[in-house]
């Protein structure tokens, strides 16, 4: 009995894993392919065929069989396994044609599950966004399975998970006598709960920086707490008070909205403290949402893949929050009303089933098992979140500066190269850089922070102003002791911008240094630029980096010259002037680190092509 159970337990939760990553991947590929369609143009049939394509993959649950067979269930669990594959590997395309296929069998299977397996359902689910969490701390954020170097293991994997699914597809048929059906509002609250965890609530880097508190301290605290479901007792006594008390159902879901509300909108512990307690909430309401009997049936397969369709909805919602001023200029500001919408719609589909009761045996975890692997899990994400101290400054008095705009972490052909564009740090010694479009936590950019996993991976210290949505803004790294930080807003009529100081050096010795970045057409830049001057001051020696939107002679760099900064390239009298623009055989320099009250003694521009800026 132990063994077939635990071997349901390896298909089960890798399963689920390879379909939470390939919602995220797929996603992310889908912003490259919207971006090229819309702004580098022209738009095509492959903008609207591309989204139709994930829309049909995500409806394909509904052709899952009402009485799945073993043996079904073990070849949707093998074709999903391989091409799980495709996603270690760092190309588009291939990642694209291997997300549809992992959404379409993965999301077969798993309406499978719920229908003959349920009870295996909810440990599977949970042990899938543990080891997401896992893999993505190991990784400072960016995800250890979805690097090339991963390519090995996956295969391994996908192997194993081909071998214990013929396994148990041998097996005699059974399972789950028990009515699996689904009310529509639990498949709409199967989605709202997808968003919610593969958006936030299970991505720690994105709760840290919705707090703006330490990543050291929430992702260990939300991997504890997303462990809880799975102590059998704990799980049992909240199901059994759950099943008991449709009042506590509703508490529970207020509990949700208001600790999601509180995230958004109050800063600091409290900030943390709203979205832990929303976490602890939504998995309590995990159980009942799948183990209940709903007043008005429907088959499972049907509902999960309106539940995915509807997450697939709010996922363009928030990402339209983001690109507002390019697509719906109503959304500015309310990134929040996906969130807000995905809690409402998961709170009205626990109340729409009727939990049945659970017993005992229908657990299937053991308190032996979960609590030595929490301690080890928990452990390791303790000492992979702890950032190791920043490298110091040179003693020669020499400081290397630079601006890179950052592309999201992602090339021209949307290759996601944030490796490459630290090496290209790396190897130039850079010792304080502006960055600009850095993503914290978006889904469009593989759920990774930017600013954590260079600064980590660069023995740098970061700090981060975020602009729009929390998740995305400016920030700057450098080397020697950590410092205070201060941003401010600037006046934007299109895309959100502001300017970040830190002032940088060692005793007797100082810099202070400014990050920005100024709009693009339809913006008024020369105010922007305005503000971020007044917000300068006279404060000498400075500098001041950024992609500037704005090449040498217009009235952005007038201004800025104006107010005593001085160009290093024509300081030192380089002609020509290396371009910034595209990086593929660039057109334009409109990247800069302007300088005052310093001694310019070189100045260049690195040829990586990491980004779509050099």
């Amino acid at each position: 009995m132990t063994q077939p159970r635990f071997l349901r337990a390896v298909e089960a939760t890798s399963v689920a894993l390879f379909f939470l990553q390939a919602l995220r991947v797929v996603f992310s590929v889908l912003f490259g392919i919207i971006y090229d369609q819309v702004f580098v143009g022209p738009p095509g049939l492959w903008l609207v065929g591309s989204l139709g394509l994930v829309v049909i993959a995500l409806a394909a649950p509904a052709l899952a069989p009402r009485s799945p067979r073993r043996a079904w269930m073990a070849v949707m669990a093998s074709l999903a396994a391989l091409a799980r594959v495709a996603l270690s590997v760092d190309d588009a395309r291939v990642r694209y044609w291997g997300c549809l296929a992992v959404l379409v069998f993965g999301g077969m299977y798993l309406a499978g599950l719920l229908t003959a397996r349920r009870p295996v359902a909810m440990p599977a689910l949970v042990g899938a966004l543990i080891f997401d969490q896992l893999l993505c701390i190991l990784g400072n954020t960016y995800d250890l399975s979805l690097r090339p170097t991963w390519l090995p293991v996956q295969a391994v994997w996908a192997l194993v998970v081909v071998v214990v699914a013929v396994a148990l597809g041998r097996r005699a048929a059974g399972g789950d006598r028990r009515a699996s059906l689904f009310a529509i509002r639990a498949g709409l609250g199967l989605g709202g709960f997808v968003f919610l965890e593969s958006s936030l609530l299970a991505l720690p880097n994105a709760a840290a920086r919705w707090s703006g508190e330490s990543y050291a301290t929430v992702a260990p605290l939300l991997l504890l707490v997303t462990f809880l479901p799975l102590i059998p007792r704990l799980r049992l006594a909240v199901h059994q008070r759950l099943a008991g008390s449709s009042a506590f159902r509703l508490a529970l879901a207020v509990v949700l909205t208001g600790g999601l509300m509180i995230g958004y909108f109050v800063p600091g512990l409290a900030s943390v403290a709203g979205l832990v307690l929303a976490q602890v909430a939504t998995l309590a309401c995990l159980s009942p949402l799948l183990d209940g009997r709903p007043s008005r049936p429907r088959a499972v397969g049907g509902m999960l893949a309106l539940g995915l369709l509807l997450m697939f909805a709010l996922n363009l919602v928030n990402a339209f929050a983001f690109t507002y001023p390019y697509s719906l200029p109503m959304l500015r500001g309310l990134g929040w009303t996906a969130y807000l919408l995905a809690a409402v719609a998961f709170g009205a589909g626990v109340l729409a089933q009727n939990p049945v009761p659970l017993t005992w045996d229908e657990l299937s975890t053991r308190t032996g098992v979960v609590l030595p692997a929490a301690i080890a899990i928990v452990a390791a994400a303790l000492w992979a979140v702890q950032p190791s101290p920043a490298a110091p400054f040179s003693e020669d008095g020499t400081l290397r500066l630079a601006t890179y705009n950052i592309h999201y972490g992602y090339d021209k052909d949307w290759h996601f190269t944030l490796e490459s564009i630290a090496q290209t740090l790396e190897q130039n010694r850079v010792d304080v850089v502006a960055l600009q479009e850095v993503d914290t936590g978006r889904l469009t950019s593989y759920g990774v922070d930017d600013a954590t996993y260079l600064a980590r991976r660069l023995h740098m210290n970061a700090a981060y102003f975020p602009t729009v949505e929390h998740l995305t803004g400016i920030a700057v790294l450098y080397h020697g002791p950590r410092v205070p930080a201060e941003g401010r807003l600037l006046t934007s009529l299109q895309e959100q911008t502001g300017i970040l100081h830190v002032r940088v050096g060692q005793s007797g010795t100082q810099l202070d240094f400014f990050g920005t970045w100024l709009g693009l057409e339809n913006e008024d830049t020369q105010g922007q630029v305005r503000e971020a001057l007044a917000f300068i001051g006279d404060r000498s020696p400075a500098a001041f980096g950024a992609d500037f939107n704005a090449q040498m002679g217009s009235p952005v760099a007038t201004a800025i010259q104006g107010a005593g900064f001085l160009d290093p390239f024509s300081s030192l009298g380089i002609q020509p002037v290396p371009l910034t623009e595209p990086a593929v055989d660039p057109t334009q320099r409109i990247d800069f680190v302007w300088q005052r009250g310093l001694y310019p003694v070189r100045a260049w521009v690195p040829d990586s092509l990491a980004s779509d800026h050099r």
